[in-house]
């Protein structure tokens, strides 16, 4: 057995009881981290999707715990024996298949009602393919929204994402290689043809980072269908371009009901564009203040 993963009589005292969600590697295996270890290997039980999946981790690592299928299917029939486990004093690691538990994955309800009985619930971190997958997409990081798999029918796909349209920030989601082109050319005509950046087989040995706009991004993957896990990064709205008499108009429009300052700053809300400038124009056009 590999000595890192050698088991001591002092893991098993060394968590305190209460939930814990624990990170695992979204692919390559050395992405764990020490504390996450120590968490598996103290464990009384680890709750997991798939036993087998999680089993070969724990082999990798020379961990002896026992494994609990928690998913979609089974949850309502294993949460009450978690819960009771953690109401007796136990300890009790939750992991998904890879990345970071409840992010697009069960267990919410778990933690909710585990915080309902008073028992501790924390969180071990580590890797999550949504976040490494923005990081790698060159799109904006500071502002973004998570929004999981879409649904796999075009038209609650499309509404899905009309929903979505409007939110000022980059957009993160999950694809299926089955899926990609359907759902990217879906988003270039719903959201518009932003730019974006398809992450794949992020971690492992063929991990790639295509950025293009949605609809070429579409057409790419239409002719080259794609494997793997996959991570679809997409630019937030882009400003409308305007010119110089579109903003008078805009200005004009905004000072019928407010004033100087107000108008500027609604108007810099839409175009993006100084509100300093847009203020002097204001009052260029003999509004008052």
């Amino acid at each position: 057995m590999d000595s890192r993963g050698s088991e001591s009589p002092s893991d098993a005292a060394s968590i305190t009881p209460g939930l814990y969600l624990v990170a695992t590697p979204i692919g390559n295996a050395d992405d764990i981290t020490l504390r996450a270890l120590q968490v598996l290997r103290g464990a009384d039980v680890v709750a997991c999707e798939d036993t087998r999946h999680t089993g070969r981790l724990m082999q990798r690592y020379g961990i002896a715990a026992r494994l609990i299928p928690y998913h979609d299917h089974n949850a309502d029939e294993a949460r009450p024996r978690l819960l009771s486990r953690l109401a007796e004093g136990g300890r009790v690691a939750l992991v998904s298949d890879a990345g970071t538990p409840l992010v697009s994955d069960p267990g919410f309800k778990l933690v909710r009602e585990a915080r309902a009985q008073g028992s501790a619930v924390t969180a071990i971190p580590g890797a999550c393919a949504a976040v490494t997958g923005l990081q790698l997409s060159g799109l904006p990081p500071d502002r973004f929204m998570f929004a999981g798999f879409l649904p796999p029918r075009q038209s609650a796909r499309r509404t899905a994402l009309g929903e979505l349209r409007a939110v000022p920030a980059t957009l993160l989601f999950y694809e299926s290689p089955n899926r990609l082109a359907d759902a990217l050319a879906d988003m270039a005509e719903v959201l518009g043809d932003r730019p974006a950046a398809v992450t794949r087989e992020l971690t492992k040995l063929f991990e790639e980072v295509v950025e293009g706009r949605l609809s070429e991004l579409a057409t790419r993957y239409r002719n080259e269908p794609p494997k793997g896990e996959i991570v679809v990064v997409v630019g937030g709205p882009e400003a409308p371009a305007v010119d110089a008499v579109d903003v008078d108009g805009m200005l004009t429009a905004a000072l019928a009901t407010s004033g100087v300052r107000d108008a500027a700053a609604a108007v810099a809300e839409v175009t993006g564009l100084p509100k300093r400038e847009l203020y002097a124009r204001a009052l260029a056009l003999g509004r008052r203040e």
